[in-house]
């Protein structure tokens, strides 16, 4: 049973990779921006709060994201282990995650790190955006959502350090190597 945790910038990979990682490790793939982005689609009340956020590409608050993660971490197939794709996203959710796992009696593995330069990140977000017709990906929110992450969500790779959780990788490598290179870091 293998429990990770995916960290990176927005359009650094993480989904990407978690859906081909959790496929072959044959463990839960819970994308917060997936459940997110669900949830606005279905208008649901929790899903129009979150727009409000998501589309000034603000995050979402955390009492809003904790309530979506605990209910994904009990569902069956993520009895088998999973990968958290965009959570947690600041110290504060790390430390609510470890709560939440503790009272369920489990703790992540790894937290890995897909480490991007972010003119990168930029130019795959723009051309994601111009793929999917996705609102939340133009340059000017990209730019605000990288500031946000830098200030908000990069300190988590200290935190994970710090406990001996950390293992970073290459995302600016081509796919296939990334994914090499993660599946051989967990067997």
């Amino acid at each position: 049973m293998k429990r990770l945790i995916f960290l990176g910038a927005p359009g650094a990979g993480k989904g990407t990779q978690a859906t081909v990682v959790a496929q072959d490790r044959q463990i839960a793939h819970i994308s917060t921006g997936d459940i997110l982005r669900a949830a606005v689609a279905a208008k649901t009340e929790l899903g129009q709060q979150a727009d409000t956020y998501m589309s000034r590409g603000d995050l979402v608050p955390d009492e809003l994201v904790l309530g979506l993660v605990k209910q994904r971490l009990q569902e069956a197939d993520a009895q088998a282990g999973w990968i958290l794709d965009g959570f947690p996203r600041n110290a504060a959710q790390a430390e609510a995650l470890d709560s939440l796992l503790a009272d369920i009696g489990q703790s992540p593995d790894h937290a890995i790190n897909l480490d991007v330069p972010d003119e990168i990140l930029v130019a795959r977000l723009l051309d994601r955006g111009q793929a999917q017709g996705r609102k939340d990906d133009t340059e000017e929110v990209i730019r605000h959502r990288l500031r946000v992450y830098r200030e908000q969500t990069a300190p988590l790779i200290d935190f994970y350090e710090l406990v001996g959780k950390l293992v970073s990788v290459n995302g600016d490598a081509p796919v296939e190597a990334v994914t090499h290179h993660l599946i051989s870091l967990i067997s």
